[in-house]
């Protein structure tokens, strides 16, 4: 199970993400995919999958360390004096502002990755104003980047807009900027891996209908480097129109 606050040292950083409901089939799915459960620490065994020369956890590393999830609001660092209970107080009264709704996706590469993606321009203008709502939410309780931080992220290659962002923001993918996805590789450089992966994840894996954004999850990165956990889901607290 997931740390107690008391367990989260002063480097953590916490994170609001996207996570499917812990009891549907795309949190398993997800999970299963990247051998790892962020919020059970379970080790799940990866599908194998034909015609890799390499296993599927081997092409996972990064998103494995991250768990199964979507950004919402990117990792950071508490501000001075906010607790962690402030900030899921905080998350918690933002989702129950927010209505619940599904969204269709599939599976696609996105540069050298491969990623879910909303399957339509109002599935994606609706998980963008999503983010952006978050991201003003918690905002005041974010710690400022520290100038190495800054410096890093400058060092990308971004457009002007994105610079602008980081130094407004502490991050280029934000509000116009930000494309929601949910990671399934690592940046691999094989297309044939990448098409492979695309082909496994759309006729094996996906379960039927659209992805349920019914709520948000905090996780945290203990300690730099180490894996994320999901430590609270917040969930949404209007219901879908379906529901009403």
């Amino acid at each position: 199970m997931a740390a107690s606050v008391a367990d989260w040292p002063e480097c953590a950083r916490f994170a609001l993400y996207y996570a499917p409901p812990r009891d549907s089939a795309w949190w398993r799915a997800g999970c299963a995919w990247l051998g790892r459960d962020p919020e059970s620490g379970a080790t799940l065994v990866p599908p194998q999958l034909d015609g890799l020369d390499r296993s599927l956890s081997a092409l996972t590393v990064a998103p494995q360390r991250y768990g199964w999830h979507a950004t919402l609001v990117a990792p950071f660092r508490l501000a001075p004096g906010v607790t962690p209970d402030a900030l899921f107080d905080a998350a918690s009264r933002w989702a129950a502002t927010r209505g619940r709704f599904d969204v269709p996706v599939d599976a696609a590469t996105i540069g050298s990755f491969v990623a879910l993606r909303p399957a339509d321009d109002d599935g994606e203008a609706a998980l963008r104003e999503l983010a952006s709502a978050a991201l003003r939410a918690l905002a005041p309780l974010r710690a400022a980047p520290t100038a190495a931080d800054l410096a890093r992220r400058l060092e990308a290659k971004l457009t002007a807009r994105q610079r602008e962002l980081v130094e407004q923001w502490g991050y280029p993918y934000v509000f116009d900027e930000f494309r929601f996805h949910m990671t399934l590789s690592d940046s691999l450089d094989d297309a044939r891996e990448r098409a492979l992966l695309v082909d496994a994840w759309n006729t094996r894996m996906q379960p039927p209908g659209a992805l349920p954004v019914h709520g948000a999850a905090l996780y945290v990165e203990p300690e730099p480097g180490a894996p994320f956990v999901l430590w609270r889901r917040v969930p949404f607290g209007l219901p879908t129109e379906a529901d009403a």
